[in-house]
């Protein structure tokens, strides 16, 4: 293969696998908005964070989607963190999985950081019950 058939197989394998986690509506709603300014930065995202992270054999997208909450509650990337907290729906990450992950955050991370992150995965748990009702 040619390093044009690698990028499109990687950005194919990253839209897929972007799809799987975060859900088409979300994925939908992004390429969407995407404009020439921000193009770049998409594929760069759908192929490295997607084609290469999240597609890898190495864990299992639960475990990814523990860590990913980990790391986004620790350095405080919030809006973040609503998102992915969306996308455990899809990765198999329960709500006790959450809380443990945050635990984890308060000691190694910070409680701060910890204790804002509970409110926001609270809201959006909450939130994901209620469409489920619908």
């Amino acid at each position: 293969m040619n390093d044009k058939t690698d990028k499109s197989a990687r950005h194919a394998q990253g839209m897929k696998t972007r799809r799987q986690v975060l859900g088409d509506a979300h994925v939908d709603r992004a390429e969407a908005g995407k404009t020439e300014f921000d193009a770049p930065f998409q594929e760069l995202i759908t192929e490295a964070a997607w084609a290469h992270v999240w597609s890898s054999d190495g864990l299992t997208k639960r475990e990814r989607s523990m860590l990913t909450l980990a790391l986004l509650a620790g350095l405080g990337n919030y809006e973040e963190l609503a998102m992915h907290t969306r996308a455990t729906a899809n990765t198999g990450a329960s709500a006790e999985d959450i809380r443990e992950v945050l635990m984890h955050v308060a000691i190694y991370a910070g409680v701060p950081r910890a204790n804002h992150a509970i409110k926001i995965v609270k809201q959006v748990l909450d939130e994901m019950e209620r469409e489920k009702g619908r």
